[in-house]
């Protein structure tokens, strides 16, 4: 496997245009199309009050795990639109089925922005008629609303001799605590995979990926991460048996995993990323809790944007889960520098520790040393900028 510069997989196009959800003649309506019906699959916000676009895609990948089409817009989420929504939602997909010529079953829909304001339909007919099948990479762009930078991966790996892509896109700044998946994210590859298949990777692989980054502590009504597999590459169908499954696991894990550290890095108002190891847990479960609790508090949060070495806030979020741990044997450490041993104060060096925190990306390392089970989790630091930001979103 290895990553290369960012490009669509075979057999699949998109392009990107300024239908008006956004201020300031930004790109803001997207679509990504496959040459053929693809594979799909999905994971979704748990937000009790699911976006009219999430509702639609889900029910229609529910249907069979296959999409040939997905169109995306930014700046309003149309979220909390009761039955107008949905049927704006509905009418999105169909104008694009039409379009296309493909079945709507085959066409979904999602959407980022404010929540609670209806869809312009003018705008995004007017827009859609602008879309076309191109090699453009501009949708990476046109899904944003608070990021600071588009979030994108691209790798490829040989399979059963034929070179196969998978490419990945996601937008994420703020309302950014999931359980599910985060954000809006969407993958794409050529591989043939098995539908059920290709759910089961995302369903788990999702674990230790988007569920584990964390802004704000707060989640969106909208979230999704959608995947997509045309098998236009070639390979024989990936399934429960296929020798090299694990190779294309690898890869779509990679691809996981660097979408969601960008989107953590890229937290409203950030200027650190946070990454939590948690190491000799009772189980990877537990772990992952831990690691998750230290990059979502708000006072290590605020004590690593004032490069703080606090290191009491740190036990206090392990002590607030529920995991096991032995309060004498207690391990903490900040880039190089050991602070806690065996849950006594180390001599530290403050040069060495400050020049850590200066970074802008730390590592925090915590040694439960109960068991065997290891976790990871991203987040990142809370600035003056993230109060600034979401006391005026709508401005």
């Amino acid at each position: 496997m290895k990553e290369i510069p960012f490009t669509w997989p075979k057999g699949f196009h998109s392009d990107a245009t300024t239908a008006g959800f956004k201020p300031d003649h930004q790109l803001d309506l997207t679509w990504l199309v496959s040459d053929v019906p693809a594979a799909a699959a999905g994971v979704y916000t748990k937000n009790q009050f699911q976006a009219a676009p999430l509702q639609l895609t889900k029910y229609k990948i529910n249907l069979k795990h296959q999409l040939q089409a997905v169109v995306i817009n930014s700046g309003n989420a149309n979220s909390f639109t009761g039955a107008e929504g949905l049927r704006n939602a509905t009418s999105q997909a169909n104008m694009v089925a039409e379009k296309l010529d493909i079945d709507p079953s085959l066409a979904g829909v999602a959407s980022t922005g404010i929540i609670g304001k209806q869809l312009n339909m003018i705008k995004f007919k007017n827009g859609l008629a602008h879309l076309k099948l191109t090699d453009k990479t501009t949708a990476t762009e046109a899904i944003l609303t608070t990021d600071t930078h588009a979030k994108k991966i691209s790798v490829q790996l040989e399979l059963d001799g034929k070179m196969v892509t998978l490419t990945g896109f996601a937008k994420g700044s703020g309302m950014i605590h999931p359980n599910m998946g985060t954000t809006l994210t969407f993958i794409s590859t050529d591989a043939a995979v098995d539908p059920g298949v290709l759910q089961g990777i995302l369903s788990q692989e999702i674990t230790t990926s988007f569920n584990q980054i964390t802004v704000d502590g707060c989640m969106s009504t909208n979230d999704m991460v959608l995947v997509m597999a045309n098998g236009v590459a070639g390979n024989q169908v990936l399934n429960a048996k296929h020798p090299q499954l694990a190779d294309f696991i690898q890869a779509f894990k990679t691809v996981l995993v660097t979408l969601a550290k960008m989107v953590a890095a890229d937290g409203e108002g950030a200027t650190k990323l946070i990454e939590a190891k948690v190491l000799h847990a009772a189980n990877n479960q537990q772990a992952l809790q831990v690691a998750k609790a230290i990059v979502g508090s708000n006072l290590i949060k605020a004590m690593i944007f004032g490069q703080d070495a606090n290191w009491g806030r740190i036990v206090q979020a392990i002590g607030q889960t529920q995991a096991a741990v032995d309060p004498s044997h207690l391990s903490i450490q900040v880039g190089d520098q050991v602070l806690v041993q065996n849950s006594e104060l180390q001599k530290i060096n403050s040069a060495a520790l400050a020049k850590w925190l200066d970074q802008d990306q730390i590592k925090i390392s915590v040694d439960l040393n109960v068991g065997q089970g290891k976790g990871l989790a991203w987040g990142c630091d809370l600035t003056y900028k993230y109060v600034e930001i979401n006391a005026a979103y709508e401005d």
